[in-house]
């Protein structure tokens, strides 16, 4: 008999393709190995059906958010088929394990009997094996059964008999499973788990990724976006009003406080527009999206942000400052649930919610409203806003794609939002040397006229800006993009330089 390459693979045999009567030989042994019943969220997939379906659900249908103990109260298998009724998932987008779904693949075409064993609802579950197409039957919960851990055991005993299955499970829910199964598979990053297994299940194989660490987190919150919260400090150097300690200070857990606000916000955000950032080449590499990092902890990172933030600024902040971070924290909720698919409000609510920033700052520091820097502050973040939509529909163009997704903007709109744009940011230009020769100016500056060197480093940035939108270069936000771009560092520096020139 011929050598056939045979090696051990995680408890199993594999045979070299090359021999023909290995490979069935192999194929027989598979089909006489009992069931493989897999687990799905967490184990096959980076995420959690149930909390992705109620985001979902509650993105679409907020007002079922005061439905949700009533569904409760009668059980959670009645919680989620309530759920599972009002919203579908595109299971083709879902994050799903890259080394456990391979296996499974493998272990099915190898002739062994695979069974989808989930408590998520059984109509997601069943999607999701029709679209794979590697499940030869499937255990999911549905109404008055939820299919989770001694429920899970019992269903899986009643149906292969005790020892009669191999598990494939990822939480401490799966032990009672484990321990009526042949072999235990353990998919999860945390080593904990995977000792107490092996200390109290016959443990075959385990699939452990790493823990989501720093980095994951640091997107997540989106922490290169805090740059866009310096505006705080504006009102205060246009005041000249930077040497003081005490109102610095201030200004510094404004910025902090706003930032945690900011975050609490995005993590929200992306939680609700799963489904949107996966269709999307970059934006399905977020944590979130990408199954880095479980839904549940986003869930809870939300509350404790905005406890954090909000318990800070009523301890040592202005009342008027907590009333605008609360105002702003309003804005952004109402633009991720809803403003947000809304052709043209969309930008006008970003632009607002960047002059949010700077009214923040004023209140910190206790400087009054300035007509001039909130008029400039509305036109130009208009025209950043619009950068960002301009920018998404060109990458959709470049895609062969028509509509943005969530969005309501169709690739026609390209012409449109270029010519707003462009408008927009030349009449804040204008403002700008309008602002010049006002009265105000006059009070804060020796020489302002010294001021009118800057308009056209301002024209020049904000063409640059629109140049480069417009040739399909822009791939970050605008404002990120600013504080990577060298020739905006020269513009800024320049301009500060003009603005102490002038004031000494």
């Amino acid at each position: 008999m011929s050598w056939c390459g045979v090696w051990s693979l995680g408890g199993g045999i594999v045979y070299n393709a090359r021999s023909k009567p290995g490979r069935m030989l192999a194929v027989q042994e598979r089909r006489n190995d009992p069931p493989l019943c897999v687990d799905l969220d967490g184990t096959l997939l980076n995420s959690d059906l149930l909390i992705e379906s109620l985001l979902l659900m509650l993105k679409r249908q907020p007002w079922t958010l005061f439905l949700l103990p009533w569904w409760l109260l009668r059980g959670k298998a009645h919680l989620k088929h309530e759920i599972a009724q009002r919203v579908e998932v595109d299971v083709s987008l879902l994050p799903y394990h890259p080394q456990v779904l391979p296996w499974v693949r493998e272990e099915h075409q190898a002739g062994r009997q695979v069974v989808l064993a989930t408590a998520s609802h059984e109509r997601y579950a069943q999607a999701i094996a029709a679209h794979l197409g590697c499940f030869d039957a499937v255990e999911a919960s549905r109404p008055g059964r939820n299919l989770e851990g001694r429920h899970k055991a019992a269903a899986l005993v009643a149906r292969y008999g005790a020892q009669g299955f191999d598990y494939a499970g990822n939480s401490r829910a799966d032990h009672p499973v484990w321990a009526q199964a042949r072999q235990a598979i353990v998919v999860s990053p945390d080593a904990r788990l995977l000792k107490a297994a092996q200390a109290r299940h016959a443990v075959s194989r385990s699939f452990i990724g790493p823990a989501a660490g720093l980095r994951p987190w640091t997107k997540a919150l989106r922490v290169q976006q805090w740059l866009k919260n310096l505006l705080i400090f504006l009102p205060l150097a246009l005041a000249h009003r930077l040497g003081g300690v005490d109102t610095l200070a201030q200004v510094l857990l404004a910025f902090f406080c706003f930032s945690l606000c900011a975050s609490s916000v995005y993590v929200l955000n992306d939680l609700l527009d799963l489904e949107s950032d996966r269709r999307h080449p970059r934006k399905a590499k977020r944590p979130w999206a990408s199954g880095q990092i479980p839904l549940v902890r986003g869930l809870l990172a939300i509350p404790l942000l905005l406890i954090l933030c909000f318990g800070l600024a009523l301890a040592y902040l202005p009342l008027l400052y907590v009333g605008v971070l609360a105002l702003y924290y309003v804005m952004t909720l109402s633009y991720s649930i809803w403003l947000k698919s809304q052709v043209m409000v969309d930008v006008v609510m970003l632009a607002a919610l960047y002059t949010m920033r700077l009214l923040a700052g004023m209140a910190v520091a206790q400087v009054a409203p300035s007509f001039w820097l909130l008029a400039f502050s509305l036109f130009i973040f208009f025209s950043l806003a619009l950068v960002k939509r301009y920018s998404e529909l060109y990458q959709l163009r470049q895609r062969g794609q028509l509509t943005t997704h969530g969005r309501g903007y169709h690739v026609e709109d390209l012409v449109m939002l270029l010519s707003f744009g462009v408008a927009s940011g030349f009449i804040a230009v204008l403002v700008f040397a309008l602002y010049i020769n006002s009265a105000q100016v006059q009070l804060l500056y020796r020489e302002p006229r010294i001021l009118w060197l800057a308009t056209p480093l301002l024209l020049y940035w904000i063409s640059r800006i629109w140049v480069i939108t417009h040739r399909g270069q822009m791939h970050d936000d605008p404002v990120v993009f600013a504080a990577r771009d060298r020739h905006s560092w020269m513009v800024g520096l320049l301009m500060v330089v003009l603005m102490v020139w002038a004031a000494v």
